[in-house]
């Protein structure tokens, strides 16, 4: 707006007040008006509407409608002359971003899309990985940890493996020991037959799905409504790498677990062995073998029993001598006597 006080005024001289329209009519019909007129309508004055008349400082004299015009004119355009050179500004700086963006990262980008992208909430979760299995062509790996897999959760990405079956897509999956036992899990694989192979471990890492090698999807958060999807290169052939060496330790589904060496121990209750020598909690050695708590205890239970302790200090003693504080196969254990039983070792 144009005028000395435009900047401070509510109105410029191109939109005056009802007030500031009478008087300011009236001066240009009579040529002036008294300057107690103008008193309530300082506006006028602000925008330099009225002047003092030099002949009479008691009346104000109006500054010419064709001046004004063309005072208001010159102030529009210096404004938009002011927008179009902001908006050049403007335009030029983020081309220059633009291009430094697509000579920086478009390589990559093409190679490799997005190479990390948070998935938030199931659905956004599911149609990644619906994506995923739409564009899969040979090879799935896929690590289920948390023991007996439910028959929703096995149903609920029935569709996908179904998907991938029949496009001849070969599937891998670990899951812990646990799983063994589940009923919906064996069915799962009846169904899917000679697409999938299975193994077991005592543990298995947090849930990974990789597809072709070039994809995968791991959990962002501990309720599992949060996802990454990763496709770097170095990321996925790591996830890729830990798998295989997995896969080498794991146990065929279709071969029965290895004898302990120790009548009486079984293969999971040799796990917990290991688990508590290394001073794991029962909580955190449940959820690392996929079981409860409750069963994790029942089977310390029973481990205390058959190695003859009386206290968790006399068991951890026990679990040493017996040579049960590491990995099955990996201890050169001595002959343990247990009361009440002849119990043996194999070195």
């Amino acid at each position: 707006m144009a005028g000395r006080g435009a900047q401070e005024h509510p109105h410029g001289a191109d939109r005056l007040c009802e007030a500031g329209d009478r008087v300011y009519s009236r001066a240009v019909r009579r040529g002036r008006v008294p300057r107690r007129d103008a008193d309530p309508v300082p506006c006028l004055l602000e925008l330099a509407l009225l002047h003092p008349d030099p002949d009479d400082m008691d009346y104000l004299v109006p500054t010419a409608p064709q001046e004004v015009m063309t005072r208001l004119l010159r102030g529009m355009y210096e404004e938009v002359s002011e927008s179009h050179r902001r908006v050049g500004s403007a335009v030029a700086a983020f081309e220059r971003y633009a291009g430094l963006g697509s000579r920086v990262q478009q390589p990559q980008a093409a190679a490799e899309g997005t190479a990390i992208r948070v998935l938030e909430g199931l659905s956004r979760i599911q149609a990644a990985m619906d994506e995923a299995t739409e564009a899969c062509r040979t090879e799935v790996l896929t690590v289920q940890p948390g023991g007996i897999r439910r028959e929703h959760e096995l149903s609920e990405g029935l569709h996908r493996a179904l998907a991938l079956r029949g496009r001849g897509v070969r599937m891998r999956d670990l899951y812990t020991h646990v799983a063994r036992h589940g009923q919906g899990l064996l069915n799962y694989l009846e169904l899917m037959g000679d697409a999938v192979e299975a193994r077991t471990l005592d543990e298995v890492i947090d849930r990974l799905i990789l597809f072709d090698r070039t994809v995968a999807f791991v959990p962002a958060n501990a309720d599992r409504t949060m996802a990454l999807e990763l496709r770097h290169p170095a990321l996925v052939e790591y996830l890729v790498t830990v798998f295989e060496r997995l896969w080498r330790l794991a146990i065929p589904l279709t071969a029965p677990l290895p004898d302990t060496g120790i009548e009486g121990i079984s293969h999971r209750e040799r796990s917990i062995a290991a688990l508590l020598a290394e001073g794991h909690q029962d909580a955190v050695i449940a959820e690392r073998l996929g079981i409860s708590v409750r069963t994790c205890r029942a089977h310390i239970a029973r481990l205390s029993e058959t190695l003859g302790a009386a206290s968790r200090t006399q068991l951890g003693v026990r679990i040493a001598q017996a040579g049960l504080d590491g990995p099955p196969g990996t201890s050169g254990a001595v002959p343990l006597s247990v009361p009440g039983r002849e119990s043996r070792i194999a070195r």
